[in-house]
């Protein structure tokens, strides 16, 4: 048995395997590019490294693709014969593995518990509290990031080399509260233990988008473009929020150029590309910029994934995209799929059957809610799609973009109300309750 730098318990007799998947581990927490042939080299060493395995599963489930799923599946099956081959394992390595079990069978929050559960006694184990805190980001459960980030930092030795990862993940889940202050001194606190912690600076960028404090926000992203540009695609989310920031401050020629270049580089289908891309053009639509023909490549790669309902965030954006070029077949497919979707059992199903469904109707402009008790129930609802406040405000907006459509001020004023307990108010969201006061004018005219 070996254990990693990062506290994981491993039945490995490869100390080029251990290296590799250290390396990796530091790829999942820094967002390296090089992770996924750290994993391979790991996998090379030691056939039968069964968190290897599990990390394979859980890395090709995590990109919610349907067509994925297979080798997931196949990762599964590798380190449940890794086990046998290594007469059980340890037991590290049992629960990562039953947690991807339990993620296959159709619970992203099932797995996250097993994983919390089974590192009760070392809560910053540093894999299991990573996939533990991604799982549960994509099922929009802040409550339980802060619990698990809280008991973490709470036995966390700042002398490990997770330390500043994990006080990055607590900065974050800190800000999804709106605690700011707390979130932006832990954040602080974790790159400055650890300047490769991107998710940390990530989390203060959070802090300064929902303050409002645009100019700050501009300058810790940009004072921190050397850590960060060196990351995975996570590289193009941190742009985005570059982005916002520039839209906020009315820079839209900065916007558009920070989207050519670095939001929207490569015509990629990853989910989480295309909900950047696709929620800035929205936004940037709605604040007046002329954005040209940048739709066309989100709505070509939207209409390719007109059926995956893998992940209802990810189809909600992918309907967007073609709801802004008008690609009404598309349209009524994903919505039928998304309709279908609600009929399951799986956790993804129910988030389809809550919020899916009715927020998929009033993109696509074949619904609009009628009262209060509706819109409440929307926006309480919003959380289950998963991501962070800043992603999901895109539906907020859009929610209010609809009812204000309709000319329902009050309705309109009720959705701010909900969205300042987050969110600093801000210029799109003023433009779109001035746009019904111009409704209602016509209206009155006509």
């Amino acid at each position: 048995m070996k254990r990693d730098a990062y506290d994981l318990i491993t039945s490995t007799a490869s100390s080029e395997a251990q290296r590799a998947f250290e390396s990796a581990v530091f790829g999942v927490a820094s967002h390296r590019p090089s992770t996924g042939l750290a994993l391979q080299t790991t996998l090379s060493a030691d056939p039968d490294h069964v968190a290897g395995h599990a990390l394979k599963g859980f890395a090709n489930l995590i990109l919610a693709r349907s067509e994925l799923v297979p080798i997931a599946t196949n990762a599964l099956a590798d380190a449940r014969a890794s086990l046998t081959r290594k007469r059980g394992g340890t037991s590290d390595e049992r629960i990562l593995v039953k947690a991807l079990e339990v993620a296959l069978e159709g619970s992203f929050s099932a797995a996250a518990a097993v994983l919390d559960h089974g590192f009760k006694n070392r809560p910053a184990t540093f894999l299991p509290f990573k996939l533990s805190h991604s799982l549960r980001f994509m099922t929009g459960d802040a409550a339980g990031m802060l619990q698990v980030t809280t008991r973490a930092v709470d036995h966390l030795d700042t002398s490990t080399a997770a330390a500043g990862f994990v006080l990055g993940c607590h900065a974050f889940a800190l800000e999804e509260h709106g605690r700011y202050s707390e979130a932006l001194a832990a954040g602080q606190r974790a790159v400055a233990l650890q300047p490769e912690d991107s998710w940390g600076l990530h989390a203060v960028s959070h802090v300064f988008e929902m303050r409002g404090d645009t100019d700050q926000g501009v300058d810790w992203l940009e004072g921190s473009r050397k850590a960060w540009s060196r990351c995975n695609n996570f590289a193009f989310h941190m742009a985005w929020h570059l982005g916002l920031l520039h839209l906020e401050r009315g820079d839209h020629d900065r916007v558009l150029e920070i989207y050519d270049d670095e939001v929207r580089p490569q015509q990629t289908d990853d989910f989480r590309d295309m909900a950047n891309a696709v929620s800035l053009l929205w936004r940037m639509e709605q604040s007046g910029v002329h954005v040209g023909d940048r739709w066309t490549d989100l709505s070509e790669t939207a209409y390719r994934r007109r059926t995956d309902t893998t992940l209802i965030f990810a189809a909600l954006h992918n309907l967007a995209a073609m709801v802004a070029v008008g690609e009404r077949d598309g349209v009524a497919e994903l919505v039928s799929q998304i309709d279908a979707k609600a009929l399951g059992t799986d956790e993804q199903s129910r988030v389809a059957a809550e919020i899916g469904v009715p927020m998929a109707r009033l993109l696509a402009g074949l619904d609009a809610p009628a009262d209060r008790q509706m819109i409440d129930r929307m926006v309480a609802n919003l959380t289950k799609i998963g991501g962070s406040n800043a992603q999901r405000d895109f539906f907020v907006l859009a929610l209010a973009k609809a009812v204000g459509a309709g000319g329902d001020n009050a309705a309109v004023s009720r959705i701010g109300e909900i969205r300042q307990r987050l969110k600093a108010d801000d210029q799109l969201f003023k433009s779109i309750e001035r746009s019904v006061g111009t409704n209602l004018s016509a209206r009155a005219n006509l």
